[in-house]
């Protein structure tokens, strides 16, 4: 009788798939012949493709029955009645109704880069190279997400390996280019962030408007995403001491959907979705070694050969008169 999964390690099929891998001898990977001779360039080896994978069921939460929500106030108002206000940006990252549905996809990833991770470890690997993360519809539920991350776990040569594997967007060439430079990846991160922003009486007249202008509205909502998401990018770098993020995907959905606070007033709001891929990276920390000290031990006496080479060109009658000057302050340098 099989026993349950408890989440905890790897899943069951994985480690079966893993040791029958480990007992075949042989390793796979998705790496081309050249990311394969570009990380053996650089002293690793790869030991297996491995794969995290975890299905969430995106659900309703907080005290709003739903995540896109403005929090305009003056939505619920005709638009010349709420003409004077300018709709602000809920904002995820600022805590608006969204935020748990951030949350939900950021647990979802870190779960499904954990049990790559596990299984990497599994291996003996330090590190997995060419990550790449996906979030497709689950089958038959509409409110389920699967989300998906595979790599190649590679290994270090020699006796020193990593305490914590790392994971990386980068390919072989990449990853080589990065040791070859003095760094080493450490995470594969995702920045994300969701703001809705009202379709206010100023943004629907720049719409309609006869001329060519900006909808600073919706130019406010795109930066103010882009730059949330940046930010969640970078926050989540520091927590494992990288000095650099180096990008891989960065990508923006803007949609429309009926405003909720808006009644029968038949308004709408904008939604814009930021989602930010990438690896940090850090310096090399090696120890700089001790100066080394060269001795230097005279062989014979320096002085007697001075004194025979001096009296040499004293009796020549091509003597270079500057050298003669440089033996006798030579000579009187070593009598003190």
């Amino acid at each position: 009788m099989s026993v349950p999964w408890s989440s905890e390690g790897l899943p069951p099929a994985a480690a079966g798939r893993l040791s029958s891998a480990g007992d075949s001898g042989t390793w796979t990977s998705a790496l081309s012949t050249g990311e394969f001779a570009a990380i053996r360039s650089v002293g690793f080896r790869p030991v297996g493709q491995v794969m995290g994978s975890a299905v969430f069921r995106i659900g309703r939460s907080g005290r709003f029955w739903g995540y896109h929500d403005c929090q305009f106030a003056a939505a619920r108002y005709r638009y010349r009645s709420a003409a004077r206000f300018d709709a602000p940006v809920a904002l995820s990252g600022n805590g608006s109704p969204s935020r748990p549905l951030v949350e939900v996809f950021d647990r979802a990833r870190r779960t499904a880069l954990t049990r790559m991770t596990a299984e990497c470890r599994a291996l003996g690997g330090d590190g997995v190279v060419a990550a790449a993360l996906t979030m497709a519809p689950f089958t038959g539920r509409a409110d389920c997400l699967e989300f998906k991350v595979i790599g190649t776990a590679v290994r270090a040569e020699g006796e020193r390996h990593a305490e914590q594997p790392f994971t990386s967007h980068l390919d072989g060439q990449g990853f080589a280019k990065l040791l070859a430079a003095g760094w080493v990846p450490v995470e594969l991160l995702v920045g994300m962030s969701i703001g809705i922003r009202h379709d206010d009486y100023r943004t629907t007249a720049q719409t309609y408007s006869w001329s060519n202008v900006e909808v600073r509205g919706w130019s406010d909502l795109v930066h103010a995403v882009r730059a949330d998401a940046r930010q969640q990018l970078r926050a989540q770098g520091a927590r494992r001491g990288g000095d650099g993020i180096v990008m891989a995907d960065s990508e923006l959905r803007v949609w429309s959907e009926t405003c909720l606070l808006s009644g029968d007033n038949e308004q709408e709001d904008h939604i814009a979705e930021a989602t930010m891929v990438g690896s940090s990276i850090a310096r090399f920390r090696v120890r700089t070694p001790p100066p080394r000290t060269l001795s230097v031990m005279p062989l014979g006496d320096r002085g007697a050969k001075l004194r025979r080479r001096l009296a040499t060109v004293a009796m020549s009658p091509y003597a270079d008169r500057a050298q003669y000057q440089r033996l006798v302050e030579e000579i009187s340098e070593l009598d003190g």
